[in-house]
């Protein structure tokens, strides 16, 4: 018998195992990425299961996960216990009306950082960069003396105004136009545009996935903060959906869960709907911005 046989045969014996092999470790990752996608979604399982549970279930011991008998009495409680549909709408306008504000002033921002030469560039991007470090609860009270000596408490503007530009939007836009090639400026340029006609025609529909990322970053920020409501809004009437939530508690520290539940589950569905349409722009600027 020949080496060649030998190793023929050797092949012929070893090729199932490998396949089995092959399936098994297969199976093993998929059982594995399925349990850890479990416990990462087990919070919000637990939202959803308690926001259509019955009190008493809810109060119920031992505690179960699954609701034996579903209602939808939760969904009726919000909206008679709190003007939900206002505190909705209030949301949207303080998260969207931030979003707005902050892509066009970051966007100039970051532009002139990136694409134009000045006087004290560098020093002005390690400032911004370093004022990242400073946290939000020591700037708060200033902001807040500013904002009622201008007599913006319990409005609009006072929620959106001091958040109208953001340190990290403008180095985000900034990382993500030094990677544009400049010779689509000088192209331009050479056209006869204007720096904002440049600005506004070449560089922000090349940067409309950071652009993207950036809003849904702000926009999700903005909509789940609950201190900044809390502290410029004296009424509920100007509170946000996560400032409302609050109210729910009795005044003997007695939380309604399943009226919670339900409130949060609304309060999350604008945010999945808004990253399941952009989720493509989201994944292609994560993976291009910072590279050349």
């Amino acid at each position: 018998m020949t080496t060649s046989t030998i190793q023929n045969r050797r092949g012929t014996l070893t090729r199932p195992g490998l396949r089995v092999g092959k399936r098994a470790s297969k199976w093993l990752l998929f059982a594995a990425v399925l349990a850890l996608t479990l416990i990462v979604l087990l919070p919000v399982i637990v939202i959803v299961f308690t926001a259509f549970k019955p009190s008493s279930e809810i109060n119920a011991y031992p505690p179960t996960l699954a609701p034996g008998a579903w209602t939808l009495d939760n969904f009726a409680r919000i909206f008679a216990d709190l003007p939900f549909a206002r505190l909705f709408l209030n949301s949207f306008v303080f998260a969207g009306g931030v979003t707005l504000f902050a892509l066009v002033f970051d966007s100039l921002a970051a532009y002139a950082l990136a694409r134009l030469d000045f006087r004290g560039n560098r020093v002005l991007l390690i400032v911004i960069v370093a004022s990242l470090m400073i946290p939000f609860q020591a700037t708060l009270i200033p902001i807040y003396q500013l904002v009622g000596n201008l007599g913006l408490v319990n409005t609009f503007a006072g929620l959106i105004l001091p958040r109208a530009a953001d340190a990290f939007g403008i180095f985000f836009l900034r990382q993500f136009f030094i990677a544009l090639p400049r010779d689509l400026d000088n192209a331009a340029r050479i056209d006869g545009a204007s720096e904002f006609r440049v600005f506004r025609s070449v560089v922000l529909p090349n940067a409309l996935p950071a652009l993207l990322t950036l809003g849904i970053f702000t926009f999700v920020n903005n909509w789940n903060d609950l201190l900044w409501p809390l502290v410029f809004t004296t009424t509920p009437e100007m509170g946000t959906v996560t400032s409302g939530l609050t109210l729910l508690t009795g005044p003997s520290g007695i939380i309604p869960y399943g009226t919670m539940m339900a409130g949060s589950l609304i309060a999350v569905l604008p945010l999945a709907i808004l990253f399941l349409i952009v989720q493509r722009r989201f994944i292609e600027s994560v993976a291009t911005t910072g590279l050349k």
